[in-house]
């Protein structure tokens, strides 16, 4: 977009809260809740914008994001200026649907990028009809009473609490040039920050192009996850059997699909809620399958435990799976639903190693490389008593500094970037 190099970018830094501004450093914002649904906020998409993302037209990503978030997307009449107040998109900008949840929260709030609005929660049709001025002629507003423009260029940080992060979500213009990019940025930005190693470092990339692959083929989130079934199913099957190596290899397979599924949901903006049911069933469900029957195998390789051998290891590792469970669920519940993975930058940190399927399955492989499979599962053992330890003491200290009149929070909420 050649205006936008003609375009001087803003210097005056956003006001994230509704108490006094402060002036002097960048806002913090925690992605708050969308309008009730008794109370559908119009949505519209100014200006026309070929170009499209993850198969999506701005218009058609916009009014999916707008429906996913409980608003109302004008479709009869695109471009229309509602009387009340309304959330206005500027289609040659693309942006993360955090924005969405925050703007929506904050009535006059004006995004840009090179002072242009991209995205803007008018209070009233005069608002509206400004920022829609503007972002038609793909200008800076020339009146900006009554309205807090952020400029992006300024560095906004959201706490996003479903993805357990801290970031400056993504807003570009977008042009036949931008798109890779832009969907790069997307993908990276439906990305659980506190997460395995795994998960973390190991497949996003190899993710990210099973991403588009899916995309660009109309492959619905619902159909990798059935896939990674039959992959989770069948490595199950294997490991009974003592084929570690192949269960393994299908097991990655399903661990790269279980990425996938959730990732492109987010990025095509699909999300369900079956789907997000079947995917996190899914993945609560087959671990203890999975350690079972890699003991059972065990004799194929005569390696078998002895019966005390085998119940002491399936109780370690199946009683601490649904002990770490309980804990993590107890914390929630007890600290407004905040995960214990956050609390604290150890919390985070020690999620990746946490004994989760896919630490666990780095522990099996290295064990395979020394074809002691038996000796793997041992470990895994220890490693669930030990994380579980560690997360009964985790528990324990913040009943301890809620007893103490202290309040837990998690330090993404305290980080200023």
């Amino acid at each position: 977009m050649a205006f936008l190099r003609h375009l001087q970018v803003r210097q005056n830094l956003p006001h994230f809260t509704q108490a006094a501004p402060l002036p002097m450093a960048k806002r913090r914002i925690t992605a708050g809740n969308m309008v009730e649904h008794d109370n559908l906020l119009p949505v519209a998409t100014i200006g026309v914008n070929p170009v499209k993302l993850w198969g999506l037209t701005m218009a058609e990503r916009v009014a999916r994001i707008a429906r996913a978030n409980g608003a109302h997307p004008d479709s009869s009449s695109p471009g229309r200026i509602a009387q009340g107040p309304s959330i206005l998109s500027n289609a040659a900008f693309a942006w993360d649907p955090a924005w969405f949840k925050y703007v929506t929260s904050r009535s006059g709030m004006v995004l840009t990028l090179g002072g242009v609005p991209a995205l803007a929660h008018a209070a009233d049709a005069a608002q509206a009809s400004r920022i829609a001025e503007a972002m038609a002629a793909g200008r800076p507003l020339v009146d900006t009473a009554g309205l807090d423009v952020v400029a992006y260029e300024s560095g906004p940080t959201i706490e996003n609490k479903q993805l357990r992060k801290r970031e400056t979500p993504f807003l570009m213009a977008l042009t036949p040039g931008s798109i890779r990019t832009i969907e790069r940025a997307s993908y990276f930005g439906a990305y659980k920050g506190v997460t395995d190693v795994l998960t973390k470092y190991l497949w996003p990339e190899w993710a990210l192009v099973l991403t588009r692959i899916c995309a660009k083929a109309h492959i619905t989130p619902n159909m990798v996850t059935a896939v990674g079934a039959v992959f989770c199913v069948l490595a199950t099957v294997l490991f009974a059997y003592g084929h570690y190596w192949l269960g393994m290899a299908l097991g990655l397979a399903f661990m790269v699909l279980d990425t996938v599924d959730g990732k492109l949901a987010r990025c095509t903006i699909t999300s369900s809620e079956w789907g997000n049911v079947a995917d996190h069933g899914m993945d609560l469900v087959h671990p203890p399958f999975w350690w079972w029957f890699w003991a059972t195998g065990l004799a194929t390789w005569s390696l078998a435990y002895d019966d005390a051998t085998f119940w002491w290891v399936q109780g370690a590792i199946q009683g601490g799976y649904v002990v770490q469970r309980l804990i993590e669920g107890l914390f929630m519940k007890q600290n407004g639903l905040m995960h214990i993975h956050v609390w604290r930058k150890f919390d985070s940190q020690f999620r990746l190693i946490t004994a989760r399927r896919n630490p666990n399955m780095v522990i099996l492989f290295v064990a395979m490389l020394f074809s002691r499979p038996d000796i793997g599962l041992i470990a895994v053992a220890w490693w669930t008593a030990i994380s579980c330890l560690i997360h009964a003491v985790r528990l324990v200290q913040a009943w301890i500094v809620r007893a103490r009149g202290g309040t837990i929070t998690s330090w993404l909420s305290d980080v200023t970037v």
